[in-house]
């Protein structure tokens, strides 16, 4: 992962605040592919490979880092979320205005692994059973119930 400092230009003052953002390096890029290649959401991908890398990231350093829209972050802390994947910790900038959301994965990525293998198993026993319906229609019998695998 690739580091690089940004200005950040703070709005309720007329001073600029140097800070660090990682962002994703042609290795975490290949990481990221072969996780859309298991079926993982480009998006959710690129968050998790950040968070790998970054261990932990408010949603402005995770847009930063990967190029992602906002509302795409959105989307996959919510989907990490739901599957417990993710923690948040608030925090407080300056003391002042609204707290910052920190987050960071709280899963291996063996759970991860788990997660959408299980979807492929599902997927692969979904697609047999059609298989089998169509060769039970061509046959002229009756089509099979789930029950019966």
């Amino acid at each position: 992962m690739l580091r690089l400092n940004f200005l950040h230009f703070i709005q309720k003052g007329d001073y600029l605040i140097d800070f660090e953002v990682k962002i994703l390096d042609e290795n975490d890029l290949v990481f990221v592919s072969d996780l859309r290649n298991l079926g993982v959401q480009r998006n959710v991908a690129l968050a998790i490979v950040y968070l790998l890398n970054a261990k932990e990231a408010s949603s402005r350093e995770i847009e930063i880092g990967t190029g992602l829209r906002q509302s795409e972050i959105s989307l996959a802390i919510c989907f990490m979320g739901d599957n417990q994947w993710i923690e948040s910790r608030m925090i407080r900038v300056n003391k002042k205005g609204r707290p910052l959301k920190i987050y960071s994965l709280c899963v291996t990525m063996d759970k991860i692994y788990e997660y959408y293998e299980s979807e492929a198993h599902q997927s692969y026993d979904e697609s047999f059973l059609i298989i089998k319906q169509l060769k039970n229609i061509v046959k002229n019998e009756n089509p099979i119930s789930k029950n019966e695998l």
